[in-house]
């Protein structure tokens, strides 16, 4: 394939943004400041439609709030957890999940849950509102915050699910689901897609359910009978995940990775 050629820098330009960054006081990673201010001014002529602008606008927003949030506590493991939003409290899942927050807060690790009711709940609870951070989504429906994490300072509303995602898996040391549904199920093909084609970094992911339950053995299954046996995937990438056989189990997968 034929590359494109970029177009010449403009010096002056880059000289009057590199004295707008030192009129800033500098800081972090100038050179590639630079080449963010530069490409955001060329949307004044390739990109027409507002709606079109206002994406990337908010992205950078929203990326930039999302490592600022994380930036202090960037040498603590964390590991995040996903599940279903519609489980209560009475369910076995429910409070496996509270369990399982307690355990890995209590191995000094942090935890990263989106911040809705149900497994996220779960999640904060378990590990208390000082160990864990909220991704919330803004949605058609509003969508609060949890009570654990509404208050805490270590919640970010997302608009768009992609920044979310993305936040999840770079701030992640370790995945957890337990069942779920659509959401549930996005959330761990992607993080696998990314371990699988390498780009993310390889992590465990641990797949909780409730004593007895048949919810991944099911899913696991069809990852064999169908994807496996087809050739649609590899042997080796049945490795990428870990069903646990408890709280105990996961938590033991998930530290011995580190040790």
């Amino acid at each position: 394939m034929e590359r494109t050629e970029r177009p010449p820098a403009d010096p002056e330009l880059r000289r009057r943004i590199q004295e707008l960054i030192a009129h800033k006081g500098g800081g972090h990673n100038p050179d590639l400041v630079v080449d963010i201010i530069e490409n955001a001014l060329k949307l004044l002529a390739d990109v027409e439609s507002r709606g079109d602008v206002r994406v990337i606008q908010t992205t950078v927003r929203e990326l930039r709030y999302a490592f600022r949030l994380f930036a202090p506590h960037a040498g603590v493991r964390k590991v995040t957890m996903f599940g279903s939003a519609r489980l209560q409290p009475a369910r076995r899942e429910y409070q496996e999940a509270v369990s399982f927050a307690k355990r890995i807060a209590d191995e000094g690790w942090m935890v990263i849950t989106g911040a809705g009711p149900g497994i996220m709940q779960a999640g904060h609870e378990g590990a208390g509102p000082e160990r864990s951070f909220g991704a919330n989504i803004r949605l058609p429906w509003e969508q609060s915050a949890n009570p654990v994490i509404q208050h805490d300072k270590k919640l970010i509303t997302f608009k768009y699910f992609f920044t979310r995602k993305l936040t999840f898996v770079r701030q992640s040391d370790a995945i957890v689901l337990f069942p779920g549904g659509f959401g549930t199920m996005d959330e761990g093909y992607e993080a696998l897609t990314l371990m699988q084609t390498g780009k993310s970094k390889l992590m465990p992911l641990v797949l909780m359910d409730r004593p007895g339950g048949t919810y991944w053995k099911t899913w696991d299954k069809h990852i064999r009978e169908h994807l496996l046996r087809n050739q649609l995937i590899s042997p080796e990438d049945l490795d990428l995940y870990h069903i646990a056989q408890d709280v105990d189990d996961a938590v033991r997968v998930i530290t011995r990775f580190y040790r």
